[in-house]
């Protein structure tokens, strides 16, 4: 399953999901889905929201080992 730390980053540097989204080219929606797990974000969404963090994006997104 893929991880993220969006929601803890978002709250660091002060976004609403909306805000985030309209920076990053998504919905408030689309934001809050991928914080809860519910939706894996492209290449190019996570891309972007990398760079929004300023943090490579293997420091954003990862994946979580099976049971």
């Amino acid at each position: 399953m893929l991880q993220n730390r969006v929601k803890e980053l978002r709250a660091r540097f002060g976004f609403s999901q909306g805000e985030l989204g309209e920076r990053v080219g998504v919905t408030r929606q689309t934001i809050g889905f991928i914080e809860k797990g519910d939706f894996s974000p492209s290449i190019t969404l996570s891309l972007k929201i990398a760079r929004e963090f300023q943090i490579p994006v293997d420091q954003l997104f990862w994946l979580e080992e099976e049971k």
